[in-house]
């Protein structure tokens, strides 16, 4: 088995990421998990959250907000909806998806209104911790 698999992050603006990794923490809807090389196939979706890669250059952080992340034994590729680099990101750049959200959770119907109100509270989690 390899020490290492290829990360790729990607949003609809550009890329951010194409590496060889040993590790990813990946901020799963169902919670927090660690990829690593060897890893069983899965497809996750996305809360809003940090990605944390682990390669031989040291720890590299990526703040997403929605996506998904398709992991198999030699590759992790994370397609985000909004992605900044971490050391780059600011409260200011993710006001905008806050402001959508929120008007989501208004124009939300009964059956879709729970997963909007978490999306919003994970999205204030994540901006909070930036302080």
């Amino acid at each position: 088995m390899a020490n290492t698999m290829q990360f790729d992050l990607v949003s609809p603006e550009r890329s951010l990421a194409s590496l060889e990794v040993t590790s990813v923490q990946i901020p799963g809807a169902d919670g927090d998990m660690t990829a690593m090389p060897g890893h069983a196939a899965v497809l996750t979706s996305l809360r809003p959250g940090v990605v944390k890669v682990q390669s031989a250059d040291g720890e590299k952080d990526f703040v997403v907000t929605r996506g998904f992340a398709e992991i198999s034994a030699d590759s992790i590729s994370v397609i985000a909806e909004h992605a900044h680099v971490g050391t780059e990101v600011t409260k200011a750049d993710l006001e905008d998806v806050l402001t959508a959200a929120k008007g989501a959770v208004e124009t939300a119907n009964s059956e879709d209104k729970d997963a909007a109100e978490k999306f919003v509270a994970d999205l204030v989690s994540l901006m909070d911790a930036m302080d």
